[in-house]
């Protein structure tokens, strides 16, 4: 028999915090609770009964001071519950951070981005989340707010398996805090998928500092080939200090194919991702070096 996803499988308390304060009190009263920033994935774990172990669902989703995109100190700051279709319509991050964007704009329907949230994104910690490559690549930082308590991490630093992550039991993601590249400086994200908007089966951010006709600094950043988002140093570093043509792309794009672990799963298998990862990297590879204002030779 299949499971009814149009009922949910057990009752639960329902709660909608006015302020930031109240929603970090209830985080602190409460055992079992869940926050619903959006529930576009939420919603069908409590429908599906992935996720049972629920007594109270806090919707945060209209909590005001939750819900910003503000440029300050040559940083751009997000509030995690920032509709994803706001981020990508959003004047500032289409000139500041084009590849969250281009991230963003690859993410399920327009009704699904209007309701999901990039803080949801980013704490349901799947290894297939498209905003995570890119904010990874741009060196982002993530504001973790308890009861008498702040703590800045990065965000890399969040995300510890596939959907598990270091947010405590009494925390609230409130903030993402984005640097702005610098000059010289280009970003690119690419996913492959079924169909445009489904899940990734791979996914990529490349970021490429340039100086001059070499590489500066270099970030390679692949989501859906490992239990978490990954940078695939080794690549970065035979990029780094070098001249960008095609032959030190496609030795960065066989690195990453060796380098990473796929798995099979229902959407893809290892052949294709080792495969279709030599591509990816190589396109978003010219695609960011070409947003530096760097040329490809050769």
């Amino acid at each position: 028999m299949g499971v009814n996803t149009r009922i949910m499988p057990r009752d639960f308390n329902y709660l909608e915090p006015k302020t930031k304060k109240e929603a970090l009190n209830r985080l602190k009263e409460y055992d079992n609770i869940k926050i619903l920033a959006g529930g576009t994935d939420l919603i069908v774990k409590l429908k599906t009964g992935a996720d049972s172990k629920v007594d109270y669902l806090m919707n945060i989703k209209e909590i005001s001071a939750l819900n910003y995109i503000r440029y300050e100190n040559d940083q751009v700051l997000i509030g995690a519950c920032t509709p994803l279709s706001t981020i990508e319509r959003n004047e500032l991050i289409i000139e500041k951070l084009p590849a969250l964007c281009e991230a963003i704009q690859t993410m399920a329907a327009i009704a699904v981005r209007n309701m999901g949230t990039v803080g949801g994104n980013i704490c349901n910690s799947s290894p297939a989340g498209d905003t995570i490559p890119p904010l990874t690549a741009y060196g982002a930082k993530l504001v973790l707010e308890r009861i008498g308590g702040v703590k800045v991490i990065p965000i890399s630093d969040f995300i510890t398996g596939a959907g598990k992550n270091i947010l405590g039991k009494d925390e609230l993601l409130s903030e993402i805090v984005v640097p702005v590249p610098a000059l010289q400086t280009g970003v690119a994200f690419i996913k492959k998928s079924r169909v445009k908007s489904d899940i990734s089966k791979i996914n990529t951010a490349v970021y490429i500092e340039r100086d001059g006709d070499r590489v500066k600094g270099c970030k390679i950043v692949l989501g859906s080939v490992a239990a978490t988002v990954i940078r695939i140093k080794k690549a970065e570093e035979s990029l780094n200090g070098q001249r960008i043509d095609r032959a030190s792309v496609s030795e960065a794009a066989r690195i990453v194919s060796e380098e990473i672990k796929p798995i099979d799963d229902n959407r893809s298998t290892v052949e294709y991702r080792k495969a279709i990862s030599r591509v990816i990297i190589a396109d978003a590879i010219i695609a960011a070096w070409q947003r530096s204002g760097g040329v490809i030779d050769g």
